[in-house]
């Protein structure tokens, strides 16, 4: 055991969006009442890519990312349990007795209310209060739609959810705006820095190419504002607004433009779409770096265009609308 009781909520909490962040609340506020510490129980891998990994849905958040954003609720215990078969047919009431009572000692356990593990999915709300009888805890599930505080996000209807799947679902469609007000925070990819075809360079437009492990939710094809972040930052360098910092300094946080797509001004039939982000009023070298694009807006579809004039100056009209985007 950890050595102190908890309340714990318990669930996969990929994005970690307002849903989410609703039962990490509740769980906390028992946890202040209760005067023990707040935990959250969490699964690596996602379960889906073990159980049905063709079928898997795209990541929403790398583990550093979750781990980030859990610590940034003021969690004091995260558990993360390792998934793959065995945990799987691992039954529901088991996992309860040597996860939550056995290693935790919880008090009181907070779950969404279609939330499912264990063996042929039997562990539930209904579950946890069986057993928290025996074990001397509690429990209770949370609806994920947009009541109370939450009924402000997409126009306050009560009914919608906010979950994960709603997330992807704006994400894929590129509707950043919508991901944003879901997750409460902008939707935000990782990866590193990798050299690209440095055409971008050639016509005063030179962008960081940003591969992402796969399998992570990249908003659709278009063309996006967003903020360049990154956690390898000079000591030197203040956060960015707009403006201009000195060259072959690594910015922590700087306005982009950002690029998705397949470019077909230049290739025909590419096969996959690639993330360019084109940082405003800064020059540099970011290969190899490791950083994130955070979506805050959607400003066109990707375009063929006639020629690299007709190109050239729709990017300079992309910039300034970057720009005035992130600026207001």
């Amino acid at each position: 055991m950890f050595g102190r009781r908890h309340a714990a909520a318990l669930g996969v909490f990929d994005g970690v969006h307002l849903g989410h962040q609703n039962i990490i609340e509740r769980a906390r506020d028992v946890a202040a009442e209760r005067s023990v510490a707040l935990a959250v129980v969490t699964f690596d891998p996602h379960p889906a890519m073990v159980l049905r990994p063709d079928l898997a849905p795209a990541t929403l958040t790398d583990f550093d990312h979750k781990m980030e954003l859990l610590e940034g609720l003021g969690v004091d215990t995260v558990m993360v349990v390792k998934f793959d078969r065995s945990r799987s047919e691992e039954a529901a009431e088991d996992f309860v007795t040597s996860v939550l009572v056995g290693a935790l000692g919880v008090t009181h356990v907070v779950v969404g209310d279609d939330f499912h593990f264990g063996r042929d999915r039997k562990g539930d709300v209904a579950l946890l209060r069986d057993v928290g009888v025996e074990h001397d805890f509690s429990a209770e599930g949370r609806p994920l739609s947009l009541q109370g505080e939450l009924s402000d996000v997409n126009g306050g209807d009560g009914g919608d959810p906010i979950s994960s799947t709603a997330v992807r679902r704006a994400v894929a469609a590129g509707d950043v705006d919508q991901a944003a007000r879901l997750l409460g925070r902008h939707h935000e990819i990782r990866g590193t820095v990798v050299e690209g075809d440095q055409r971008g360079r050639t016509i005063g437009f030179p962008t960081a190419n940003i591969a992402v492990p796969s399998g992570m939710a990249v908003p659709a094809d278009g063309v996006y504002a967003g903020w360049w972040v990154t956690s390898e930052r000079d000591a030197s360098q203040e956060d960015g607004g707009v403006g201009n910092a000195p060259p072959d300094e690594i910015p922590h946080r700087w306005p982009c433009a950002v690029n998705i797509g397949k470019r077909p001004t230049f290739y025909e039939d590419a096969e996959h779409s690639a993330i360019e982000a084109h940082l405003i009023d800064w020059s540099g070298d970011l290969y190899g770096v490791k950083g994130g694009i955070q979506f805050v807006s959607r400003l066109r579809s990707e375009q063929k265009f006639d020629g690299l004039d007709a190109l050239t100056s729709q990017l300079q009209s992309d910039v300034t609308a970057a720009r005035n985007c992130l600026s207001s």
